[in-house]
């Protein structure tokens, strides 16, 4: 299965995530949009905070990959115990029509807590709902369960990972708060920084800190046929993600 190298009913949207537009071999094409920690109630919830969505190509021309990664900077202290929210909703969402609107879901739960969390996968199915409001779960058995943390499925199928990962997106937060130091938070060390803008450009590569290094995410790595995505429609995909209440 294809997972990241490095070790990072209805229901309420609380985080939305990057859009992105794929090939049918799971090429990633156009990112239209992304936010995250952007309410009240995912600042309270981190399980819910969406940090990034990736579409990877499969292990094989015929196969695709799609990650959601929720819970940022998550330390080595923390990573032991803390999982996935049983009472959140994760969902990828997949238009293969080119009109903007899901023709398929899938959908990821979680049962029980620590280390013996099962996970639950439920499509690629048509959305019991569409749009982002009033989600509920489809009325259908689970594709896949399995315990966190551990590779479940089948390798002509469909296989799923779920657990810690080490958060593999790069970001210079300090310089970033350097341009736009409105976004600064309030306690720790970049809240020292000046409150008005020192810099207007990224550092280059040379000098550029990844901040979130050692830093870690929970992840929902999901591999299977592109024919399942695909199928009624076309070869080209929109791929966003949803995690909702």
């Amino acid at each position: 299965m294809a997972i990241f190298a490095r070790p990072t009913s209805r229901r309420r949207v609380l985080a939305s995530g990057l859009v992105l537009l794929a090939g049918a071999a799971g090429a990633v094409g156009l990112a239209l949009g992304s936010d995250h920690q952007d309410t009240p109630d995912v600042e309270l919830n981190q399980a819910s905070d969406m940090t990034d969505l990736y579409v990877f190509p499969g292990s094989s021309p015929d196969r695709i990959v799609l990650v959601m990664n929720t819970w940022a900077f998550l330390t080595p202290a923390e990573t032991p115990t803390s999982y996935f929210d049983p009472n959140l909703l994760y969902q990828f969402k997949i238009d293969n029509t080119g009109d903007a609107v899901e023709d398929k879901v899938i959908q990821v739960t979680f049962t029980g807590s620590g280390s013996s969390q099962q996970a639950q996968v439920r499509g690629p199915v048509a959305p019991p709902r569409p749009g982002a409001m009033d989600n509920e779960i489809a009325d259908a058995t689970p594709a896949i369960s399995g315990r966190v943390n551990s590779v479940t499925g089948n390798a002509p199928g469909m296989q799923l990972f779920a657990g810690h990962r080490d958060d593999p997106f790069f970001i210079d937060l300090e310089q970033f708060f350097r341009i736009l130091p409105d976004r600064k938070p309030v306690t720790g060390p970049l809240a020292a920084l000046p409150e008005t803008p020192t810099a207007t450009a990224w550092r280059g590569p040379g000098e550029a800190v990844n901040y979130i290094s050692g830093f870690n995410v929970l992840s929902i790595v999901i591999e299977l046929p592109v024919s399942d995505l695909t199928a009624g429609g076309n070869s080209r995909l929109g791929i966003w993600g949803i995690i909702s209440r």
